[in-house]
């Protein structure tokens, strides 16, 4: 553990601290995804910054009801273990073959940073994100799978163009958002659409 914290006398408080300092490794985990400036790419802090403000600004379209409070947590620490893991590129298959794995080691070692009790509830909660299995870890996943689309359109389909995609791994990847935002499906269609004319996803 970090020496500036040795001097620390709780030794849970200590370990908060560690994790906090830890956790700064996110700003620099770079993603595929541009900034919709196209001047550079973004990094997971910012990805999860940007989730964060969706969930509210989003909040009255949901499908099903939702606790926010639990969603804000889900979509702050959903990337976390990309501290560790590094950033998988969602249309890279081989890559996402090991992914769980890393994923899993990762989680691991930096919630057990925390007090046993804290680091358990962490885990949890980015285990429910991943499963998708409950109206607040499929809200927020229809968040993390909506603003790379939103980058993708205002960057001149830039990851779809790199990860050479088809309209089948778009519809799929875009799928949780059709179904727990509704009110997004035509538009967004009608974006994929226009995305093939526009040679940014493969027919």
């Amino acid at each position: 553990m970090e020496d500036i914290f040795k001097t620390v006398g709780n030794e849970n408080l200590k370990r908060r601290l560690f994790f906090i300092s830890e956790i700064d490794k996110m700003k620099t985990v770079m993603r595929r995804t541009l900034l919709t400036d196209g001047s550079r790419r973004e990094n997971d802090a910012e990805h999860s910054w940007h989730l964060g403000v969706m969930a509210f600004i989003l909040e009255e379209y949901a499908k099903e009801p939702f606790c926010m409070e639990r969603v804000l947590k889900m979509v702050l620490i959903h990337d976390l273990v990309e501290v560790y893991a590094g950033d998988t590129f969602a249309f890279d298959r081989e890559a996402n073959l090991q992914k769980e794995e890393k994923e899993k080691a990762a989680a691991e070692k930096l919630f057990s940073i925390l007090p046993a009790d804290q680091g358990k509830e962490l885990r949890e909660i980015w285990e429910e994100f991943d499963a998708m299995n409950t109206p607040d870890s499929r809200y927020a996943a229809a968040l993390d799978r909506l603003q790379p689309f939103i980058h993708n359109l205002l960057t001149n389909g830039h990851t779809w163009v790199l990860g050479n995609v088809k309209v089948s791994q778009v519809m799929e990847r875009s799928g949780p958002v059709m179904e727990i935002l509704p009110e997004l499906r035509p538009w967004m269609e009608e974006q994929i659409s226009l995305a093939v004319k526009k040679g940014w996803i493969k027919d």
